[in-house]
């Protein structure tokens, strides 16, 4: 990765992609989750990613899935990363890697330091651990709304693994999490957006603009 990884998370317009891209986001994510207002089916995002520079990384994010549904996906031969972003097990994790043959990135819900410790389980399993912010019990959305931790839990933890940070970031407040943390790689979703699911190519650039020069 370069210095600064860049990815722009719940794309589903050729628009927002195209922003992305101009905006030097290294990574883009297409979730693939009914619940999701930022959702795509599979062969919506079979279309979105095959218009992405191959320069760029192309991420399906994934709430727990099926084999059946992993097969689906796989098979559109678009995608260079699977985020798994529900309560897969390491296990889970690593079988899902093996089979499918794709890079496995981890969404690790924080509340607690706890929580970034208990990610070490991940190690040999996943190939990337994001974390994210822990939603509310009973919450709809395992991610995506716009909720951020206290990024100071990341300060002097060993990570033995490429790593990068979600949840809450916004134009206004990313050069922050990226001198707190030390973050090689953030992900935006909701603080991209004008209403929930639908992308502003002003703040894609903007947020990009303020991510690099921090």
């Amino acid at each position: 990765m370069p210095r600064l990884a860049i990815k722009i998370c719940g794309l589903s317009t050729l628009d927002a992609i195209g922003a992305a891209v101009r905006a030097g986001a290294t990574h883009l994510g297409f979730v693939h989750f009914a619940e999701s207002p930022r959702h795509v089916e599979a062969d919506q995002l079979r279309a979105l990613a095959s218009t992405v520079p191959t320069h760029v990384e192309r991420v399906a994010v994934l709430v727990d899935p099926t084999d059946e549904t992993l097969a689906e996906l796989a098979a559109t031969k678009t995608l260079t990363a699977l985020q798994l972003h529900g309560k897969e097990s390491p296990e889970r994790a690593a079988a899902i890697a093996k089979r499918f043959e794709l890079p496995v990135w981890k969404a690790i819900s924080v509340k607690t330091r706890a929580d970034i410790d208990a990610a070490k389980a991940y190690a040999g399993a996943a190939d990337f651990l994001l974390f994210d912010a822990k939603t509310p019990d009973g919450a709809a959305l395992p991610g995506g709304m716009g909720l951020r931790f206290d990024w100071t839990l990341l300060r002097g933890v060993p990570i033995s693994m490429p790593w990068g940070l979600s949840g809450g970031l916004g134009i206004d407040n990313v050069a922050e999490a990226i001198r707190i943390t030390g973050a090689p790689m953030i992900d935006v979703s909701s603080g991209v957006e004008s209403a929930p699911g639908i992308k502003s190519v002003d703040k894609i650039m903007a947020f990009c603009k303020a991510a690099q020069q921090s």
